[in-house]
């Protein structure tokens, strides 16, 4: 990267521009673009914002920024795809350390469990308040039934129909 970052300075001093007139045509920090040029990959979060903001650059000073965004892949390729062999080693002793650990019942970590049941009763229990204040209103709001006023009243017809 620190060779990227030298050939994108050259350039930059070679077209006759200044870090700051770069950094406010660019949008970009001080620091950030020293840090490209620099080859400071590290002061950066995000590796993805580091690559748009080098072809970014690299289409400011008018070169390839294809080859130049080819040229940053393969030196992150180059250094994310060597791993040590210290490292290698202590991934082996952390998985021999795995198999070697007793495993019980009684050790076994379990997740807590959630316990349904008392939301299962409270929404029974409004439900069925519901339902009673349901009835219970819908008792109220009847009229009662008039059958008082119909006491002593024979229709003679009804009569007639009942000693057929």
């Amino acid at each position: 990267m620190k060779e990227l970052g030298d050939y994108l300075k050259q350039t930059r001093i070679s077209n006759g521009v200044s870090i700051t007139e770069a950094c406010e045509d660019l949008e970009f920090s001080t620091s950030q673009l020293e840090n490209i040029e620099s080859g400071n990959v590290r002061a950066f979060k995000d590796v993805y914002e580091l690559k748009d903001s080098i072809k970014l650059y690299a289409k400011y000073l008018g070169l390839d920024s294809d080859k130049v965004v080819d040229e940053f892949n393969n030196f992150l390729f180059q250094h994310t795809s060597k791993i040590s062999l210290e490292d290698i080693v202590a991934a082996q002793k952390r998985k021999e350390e795995e198999e070697r650990k007793v495993k019980s019942p009684y050790t076994k970590e379990y997740k807590e469990r959630i316990n349904y049941v008392p939301f299962i009763c409270v929404g029974v229990g409004v439900l069925v308040f519901i339902i009673v204040l349901y009835i219970i209103i819908s008792n109220m709001n009847r009229a009662p039934k008039r059958i008082d006023e119909l006491k002593g009243y024979v229709c003679e017809e009804c009569i007639y129909e009942f000693t057929k």
